[in-house]
């Protein structure tokens, strides 16, 4: 049965990360047209952001005591109508709403195939699984804005939104036919969410896990949303290239999971965290100064390389925190909400200096932003340990 769960699961994540990768190319695109500025644009990603930040950590804790079949199927549902739905926006108000309703979608989605993965895990070993299940995410988003681009030049932007909705449902008919109905959980003192999160935020480790989650998130709007933007003003730039540039990101991040997902589970997990933000660091601080795509590949997959080195670290920190104390599903819907405060906090930052300041500081200031709380982090993560440490002697 976990064979057949983790090829499901791993499939059904690929096919629908795909969907949502096809349209990255054209949302801010479609979104300008429509007359979003650049903080609309951010309140374009940061509705998503807050349904979903809202709803994971609850959903989370729900799929711990019911399962989580079910609550991955609605969410590919949903998926598919919002791809039905963004092609018949008339208004960035429109826009708003209908990534809201994305939100709620997601917030059932990436948290339960995590917790899946999380419970599947042998201990020891997290990181390694934690890196399957990022490299049929990373696949997906990764091979998605090429297919993306292609479409949107060859049919226009609305094939693109089209596509997505039959990815979506395509994974949602897999996880129906093939997905066990309940795997239970392997945490003997199931909590409920008030008393987890509270219990969470006294454990010094378990606190600088999640604000390392969160730091690392605030590069996605820039990084992705204003990319298209940035590109739109370069010479004879079209879809397919934006595309590329994108791809080099994700997929260089998929490849380089498996090893970095062992190396997160054989050595110290600290100087790797440290290491993947400088290179995410170094490449936003570059991004604005480049007009040749060639140029902006090789950055892009520097910052995958960052983000290759960072994900495995901190899904098989959360995998541990989940086994050891929070149950698998409640401690990785909490995590997703890191996740999604760390894009919010970047929609908003990132979309308030792109219109007062120019885009290239949209990705000065979260660069700076990533380091500094992703430093402050890691020290919270190395006296926790220390404390537990002493704890135990």
């Amino acid at each position: 049965m976990e064979r057949q769960t983790l090829i499901t699961l791993l499939l059904s994540v690929f096919i629908a990360l795909l969907g949502i990768g096809i349209i990255i190319p054209v949302m801010p695109v479609f979104a300008a047209e429509l007359g979003a500025s650049g903080f609309s644009l951010g309140m374009i990603i940061a509705a998503f952001s807050v349904t979903r930040g809202l709803l994971q950590p609850v959903v989370g804790n729900l799929s711990d005591i019911f399962g989580r079949k079910w609550f991955l199927v609605a969410g590919l549902f949903i998926y598919g109508l919002v791809g039905l739905l963004i092609p018949h926006a008339e208004s960035v108000f429109d826009l708003i709403t209908i990534r809201g309703f994305h939100g709620v979608g997601s917030a059932m989605i990436v948290p339960i195939a995590m917790a899946y993965m999380s419970f599947m895990a042998p201990p020891g070993e997290e990181g390694k699984y934690m890196g399957y299940l990022n490299i049929a995410v990373f696949c997906g988003i990764g091979c998605g804005p090429i297919l993306g681009g292609l479409v949107s030049d060859a049919w226009g932007f609305a094939s693109v939104f089209y596509v997505m909705a039959g990815f979506s449902f395509v994974a949602f008919v897999l996880v129906v036919k093939h997905m066990p109905v309940y795997v239970p959980t392997k945490s003997k003192d199931q909590k409920g969410l008030l008393l987890s999160m509270k219990l969470m935020m006294q454990r010094r480790r378990t606190v600088g896990i999640l604000l390392a989650r969160y730091a690392t998130m605030i590069v996605m709007v820039p990084t992705m949303a204003f990319l298209p933007l940035l590109m739109s003003g370069w010479d004879n730039v079209n879809g397919l290239q934006i595309g590329l540039v994108i791809a080099g990101r994700t997929l260089v991040n998929a490849v380089l999971q498996v090893p970095f997902g062992k190396l997160a589970d054989r050595y110290p997990k600290i100087p790797l965290l440290l290491a993947g933000t400088v290179c995410m660091g170094i490449a936003m601080l570059l991004v604005p100064s480049v007009s040749v795509t060639t140029q902006m590949v090789l950055l892009y997959m520097l910052l995958g390389t960052g983000e290759a080195i960072i994900w495995p670290v901190l899904g098989a920190y959360a995998s541990e925190e989940g086994r050891n104390h929070f149950g698998h599903g409640t401690m990785m819907g909490v995590f997703s909400l890191a996740m999604s405060g760390g894009v919010f906090t970047g929609a908003i930052f990132s979309g308030y200096f792109m219109d007062n300041f120019g885009m290239a500081w949209a990705y000065y200031v979260t660069s700076g932003m990533v380091v500094f709380i992703t430093i402050l982090s890691a020290g919270l993560i190395y006296s926790g340990e220390k404390l537990i440490a002493l704890k135990t002697v």
